[in-house]
């Protein structure tokens, strides 16, 4: 059987050997230095796991099991690394804890166990990393450099399609990424919806970053990077990214200071970017309006009114991968040729094992009420965490307290992103997610920290005053 190598041309073959030695060297580096600064390795599995450069790699890279390795490594450095008194345990780490429990539950009377223990295998370190990761970010630093990993790992992919995009590359299902896999971040629509979400920290780290303080390089660098970003809904035709862009757009309405030179700049953009678009991109965004003629759509809304029969005898859930079992039958117009004439009929189409196209359905139909009560409360509560911190913060003076509030509000809209994209889209356990809400987590907890200790200063330079007016009176002869 011929290797990965062999099968390419030798010009190919030289670059994915030079491509597979810079990730097998970037990965070891990384290694190395995590054991003089361990939290290095929590960085590397945020690389590694939204990367997958064991995936992209030809021989080296696949030789390891480099993202176990950097879980371990990752656990281990906080094990002996990091101090213990600044751990703190949240009520969102405690719903990923029930979530991550009762999906193992749920996995004992799956539909189908085999299908089951595979998704089973990566939603576990998905959801164990996430409730881990904010017990190690207790600092600005760690915070800001998780965040940066995290943007940065996404951006390499992002970057890479929208120049094959810009350069006509781009199509539905016709767009190719580092690796040939469609799943994770590698899949088209989940790929858009992460480029739409991660914007908002972009422009997070052109005001407040402090690793690269934010330059005409860093700025334009964000701005070039942002722009990559709207490229890939364009460069994967998908239709949700469409709609996360008109959402941010309408979030961002929020923090800007002239808005009606916000909207008339945004207008103007998507009618310059009007000419640029293929015609194939006009066609697949028509199908928005038409559910009844677009297949994807069709068999969407079939794939929900099933979920909600399926969960009404089944409310606690069939376990992961249960749409499986679905078997429907639904009226589509085909069109067909007929004496040289293109003729068009309704006709009842029979379709079975079609995924569920949502989040929302996803969690309905794997983890029945409990699981979808306990995923929906773990994202409206970082929503209500984050627009909490946002006010409390926001008009604060010291210049090492006007970081958190911006901070918060872009993950505010990321999750919000996230939501929207997940409306349509499979991807309730997505890694690149569940890292951002262990950011959240972070950042709630380290503005708690910091608000108990400014507290307690505060009431020590009271207590401090009323004793030295006590002690300043004269005595009483």
């Amino acid at each position: 059987m011929q290797s990965k190598s062999d099968r390419l041309a030798p010009a190919d073959a030289g670059n994915a050997a030079m491509l597979d030695v810079a990730l097998f060297l970037t990965v070891m580096a990384m290694f190395l230095l995590g054991l003089r600064r361990p939290f290095i390795w929590v960085l590397a599995y945020l690389y590694i796991d939204i990367l997958a450069p064991q995936k992209i790699g030809w021989t080296l890279t696949p030789m390891l099991p480099i993202s176990l390795i950097a879980f371990l490594l990752a656990f281990a450095g906080w094990a002996f690394a990091d101090p213990k008194s600044d751990t703190k345990f949240t009520l969102r780490q405690g719903i990923m804890c029930a979530l991550l429990a009762y999906c193992f539950m749920t996995l004992q009377w799956a539909d189908f166990p085999i299908e089951a223990h595979e998704k089973w295998d990566w939603v576990w370190k998905a959801l164990v990393f996430a409730i881990f990761l904010p017990v190690t970010l207790i600092t600005r630093l760690r915070i800001e450099a998780a965040a940066l990993v995290l943007v940065l790992t996404a951006g390499a992919i992002i970057i890479s399609a929208g120049m094959k995009t810009a350069l006509g590359g781009g199509g539905y299902e016709n767009l190719y990424l580092f690796v040939n896999d469609n799943s994770n971040i590698y899949e088209s629509s989940t790929l858009a919806t992460v480029s739409i979400a991660l914007i908002p920290i972009i422009l997070w780290f052109t005001r407040h970053g402090t690793i690269f303080p934010p330059d005409w390089r860093v700025k334009t660098f964000a701005g070039l990077l942002i722009f990559a970003c709207l490229l890939i809904p364009i460069g994967t035709e998908a239709r949700t990214g469409l709609l996360c862009i008109g959402v941010l757009g309408i979030l961002m309405l929020r923090d800007v200071r002239n808005r009606l030179m916000y909207v008339m700049a945004a207008g103007a953009l998507g009618v310059a970017a009007l000419p640029f678009l293929p015609a194939s991109y006009y066609e697949r965004m028509a199908t928005l309006g038409s559910v009844e003629s677009d297949e994807s759509a069709s068999t969407r809304m079939q794939v929900w009114m099933w979920t909600l029969d399926y969960v009404s005898e089944h409310p606690l859930g069939g376990g992961f991968d249960a749409y499986r079992g679905n078997k429907f039958t639904y009226r589509m117009p085909v069109t067909r040729e007929e004496g040289g004439a293109l003729v068009t009929e309704i006709q009842d189409v029979t379709d079975a094992g079609r995924a569920y196209h949502s989040s929302f359905f996803e969690m309905l139909g794997e983890q029945g009420w409990p699981g979808l009560i306990m995923w929906l409360s773990l994202h409206a509560l970082g929503l209500l965490q984050m627009e909490r911190i946002r006010r409390k913060w926001r008009d604060r003076t010291n210049p090492a307290e006007q970081w958190q509030g911006p901070l918060a509000s872009a993950l505010q809209f990321s999750n919000i992103v996230y939501l929207v994209g997940a409306t349509f889209q499979g991807i309730a356990y997505q890694p690149v997610f569940l890292m951002l809400i262990g950011l959240q987590i972070a950042l709630w907890t380290y503005c708690r920290k910091r608000d108990s200790a400014r507290e307690a200063a505060e009431h020590k330079a009271r207590r401090d005053a009323r004793r030295a007016a006590a002690s300043a009176k004269p005595a009483i002869p």
